[in-house]
């Protein structure tokens, strides 16, 4: 019964050794990170980190500024393409703004949304839920892909829009 006992003790100190080890490591490996956390710089390390991304994966996609989107859609001409999940869209949406979600977007979709049958130099407006999503950059350099040559995404996101108290659409 004592070896067990033994036994069991062992198991413990060697996991306990196991945990203390990862955590050093962990530590080590991520040490920048770490730093800049304890110097109360996280947020913005990690939105300059974010702001590359953009700048280098989406170069190509034009963006346009909140007030630039109203002064768009004031218009009456431009498309407004809401990249949400359809459960967001149906709540609360840029008024005349269609729903095609990124994890739906397809050519199939498109087709069924009717853009494909659009000109190509149509002028799109792409957004999602707030400056921090990539999905209206996403699916803006897909249609890009697709042909479409004056697609822009709205870096603010919806909740910018709501916030400043733009006009927005809940009906189902």
């Amino acid at each position: 019964m004592r070896q067990a006992g033994r036994v069991v003790g062992n198991d413990l100190l060697w996991a306990g050794y196991l945990v203390l080890l990862a955590i050093v490591f962990g530590l080590a490996y991520q040490w920048p990170l770490v730093k800049v956390a304890w110097q109360g710089k996280l947020a913005s390390h990690l939105d300059n980190i974010q702001e590359h991304r953009r700048v280098t994966e989406f170069k190509r996609v034009p963006t346009v500024s909140l007030e630039e989107a109203l002064d768009l859609w004031k218009g009456g001409e431009t498309l407004f393409v809401d990249a949400r999940d359809a459960d967001d869209y149906a709540e609360l949406r840029i008024p005349g703004a269609i729903n095609i979600p990124l994890d739906k977007l397809s050519k199939s979709s498109l087709q069924k949304t009717g853009i494909l049958g659009l000109p190509r130099d149509r002028r799109i407006v792409v957004y999602c839920s707030k400056k921090q999503c990539h999905a209206s950059l996403k699916e803006a350099k897909y249609l890009q892909s697709l042909g479409f040559t004056r697609v822009m995404a709205l870096l603010d996101g919806f909740q910018a829009w709501n916030e400043a108290g733009y006009d927005v659409d809940t009906s189902r």
